[in-house]
């Protein structure tokens, strides 16, 4: 399960990554996306791709998501939009999910890659889902620069540098045809949005048993943002083509 900070950090959140509405419009555009097209969303979280991608296209997309919570929110956002027809999100653990082999046009998982244990076993994981000239899409966070400064705190993140990223994908046979980074206002809005909802929820449920660590858990990265996040830490959509 997502540890509950997510949960309430996310809760008003349109999209769960740094990325725009645009920007994933470009995506769909980028996968070639139509009436007929069939995409696979690992952690669809509250829906807000999977939706977009079948009100602008007219595909259909199936979400695996984890939280009750967030596929609960992405079901009844489905409805609200008139895609309950396209959309459909399956609770579970992508990890332990079987997918169809090349049964999908595209594979996404935006911003998820620990589902699998890593961005490397995420793309070993999604291309047999997809058909011959199809495309493995995965958001993934990369360092702007190395090495890191001494002070900088969360050390363990598993991250290359862009080349880096690109490298993985290209080891898997899959070579990279887009890249669809996120600005400082696509951070800036997806940052932000955490520390709001963080700090109404602290205020409202001081007596909660997670409230200490949901507490420390924003505080430092609300500091490790703005000390080092804007310099250092880059995220984009990497598109990877399965050759026919």
């Amino acid at each position: 399960m997502i540890p509950r900070y997510f949960a309430v950090a996310e809760a008003e959140h349109e999209l769960q990554n740094p990325t725009s509405e645009e920007k994933l419009v470009l995506l769909g555009e980028r996968l070639g996306l139509g009436p007929v097209s069939r995409v696979l969303d690992i952690a669809s979280g509250r829906g807000g791709p999977a939706v977009l991608l079948a009100q602008q296209f007219g595909c259909t997309v199936h979400g695996v998501e984890i939280a009750p919570e967030f596929r609960a929110a992405a079901v009844e956002r489905a409805a609200n939009a008139g895609v309950a027809d396209r959309v459909a999100f399956e609770l579970g653990d992508a990890a332990n999910t079987t997918f169809e082999t090349e049964s999908y046009d595209a594979a996404l998982c935006l911003g998820a890659s620990f589902v699998f244990g890593g961005l490397a076993d995420t793309v070993d994981a999604l291309t047999p889902a997809v058909r011959s000239g199809g495309y493995v899409a995965v958001g993934e966070p990369f360092w702007r620069r190395l090495p890191l400064p001494d002070e900088y705190e969360d050390r363990r993140d598993p991250w290359t540098t862009l080349e880096g990223t690109v490298v993985v994908f290209e080891t898997s046979a899959l070579p990279v045809v887009s890249v669809i980074a996120s600005s400082e206002d696509d951070w800036d809005r997806y940052e932000t949005l955490h520390w709001s909802a963080v700090e109404q929820w602290l205020t409202a449920n001081e007596g909660d048993p997670d409230a200490a660590e949901i507490k420390a858990r924003h505080e430092r990265w609300k500091r490790t943002y703005l000390r080092y996040g804007r310099e250092l830490v880059g995220w984009a959509i990497f598109v990877g083509w399965k050759r026919p």
